[in-house]
């Protein structure tokens, strides 16, 4: 039995994450009171639908509904329901200008409070389901058809399946706050000082060769493949869910892209679902 509660910050891609999942076969609820939560988990327990399901809460419920909901989550775990949760997080000013474009107000406004307060407060009033995540997704950087495209690599799965979000990105850019781990690839040679390889990307023949044929970025490869090789199982048999390794270079053009790329091929199992995002690539 599968429930899958989306929460986060509004303007972040909630409502465009259930719409996600319910084009994918899920019956969702978008803004269920938390106060129903654990009935609404308990008559699933009981009804013994195998369907997934998933429900959106947000901080238009009661702050001291919110802070019962790890107390709910045990309780429901306890009882056998697979339980996830995931986070939807986006920086200030990227929230601001959402809103700015799209002119609608933010639930927690008023003539009293002003937007960015509201966003502020409403950080701390989801901080319960935040702390709880089995998985954030920060789309400070994300289109709607990324954000469709993540939401239905990374849930749309089999049970049980650890899956695994490869991402490159330019250090320059700031460091995605949603990776578990961080490897840094800017101590390996950068092709953008190669003038006929500057306008290409790691996914190009001749950087990829310029890259391979580079003894130091093999090394590099390798100790990271390793790492990854032994630790994620570890993670999967204490039922983690969901881990982002990130991987960055100074553009988030070149090497970290190369690296994602080669490190995806060789990490593709029946039981790890790994999944690729280029963060700055168009």
């Amino acid at each position: 039995m599968r429930l899958v509660i989306i929460s986060g910050l509004s303007g972040s891609g909630k409502s465009v994450a259930l719409a996600t999942l319910e084009d994918c076969g899920f019956y969702c609820i978008d803004n269920l009171p938390a106060a129903l939560l654990q009935q609404f988990g308990a008559h699933l327990m009981q009804a013994g639908d195998e369907n997934p399901y998933a429900v959106g809460i947000d901080a238009r419920n009661r702050p001291s509904e919110l802070a019962r909901i790890p107390e709910i989550l045990d309780e429901l775990k306890a009882q056998g329901l697979q339980l996830e949760i995931v986070f939807l997080d986006a920086d200030t000013p990227t929230l601001l200008k959402r809103f700015s474009e799209t002119r609608r107000r933010h639930p927690l406004s008023n003539s009293d409070t002003p937007l960015a307060e509201a966003i502020q407060g409403e950080r701390d009033l989801l901080m319960p389901l935040h702390g709880r995540a089995d998985l954030t997704l920060d789309t400070t950087h994300t289109t709607l058809h990324e954000l469709r495209q993540i939401v239905r690599q990374r849930l749309v799965q089999s049970p049980n399946t650890l899956s695994v979000l490869l991402q490159s990105f330019g250090f320059k850019h700031g460091t995605p706050p949603d990776a578990d781990f961080v490897f840094d690839s800017r101590c390996l040679p950068n092709p953008h000082w190669q003038a006929a390889l500057r306008a290409m990307t790691g996914k190009d023949a001749p950087v990829v060769e310029y890259l391979a044929g580079n003894a130091m970025v093999g090394r590099y490869e390798s100790q990271v493949l390793g790492f990854l090789k032994e630790w994620l199982p570890v993670f999967e048999a204490e039922n983690r869910s969901y881990l982002t390794i990130a991987i960055g270079c100074t553009g988030g053009q070149h090497r970290s892209v190369y690296l994602v790329e080669r490190l995806a091929k060789q990490l593709e199992s029946g039981h790890i679902a790994v999944s690729v995002r280029h963060r700055e690539l168009p």
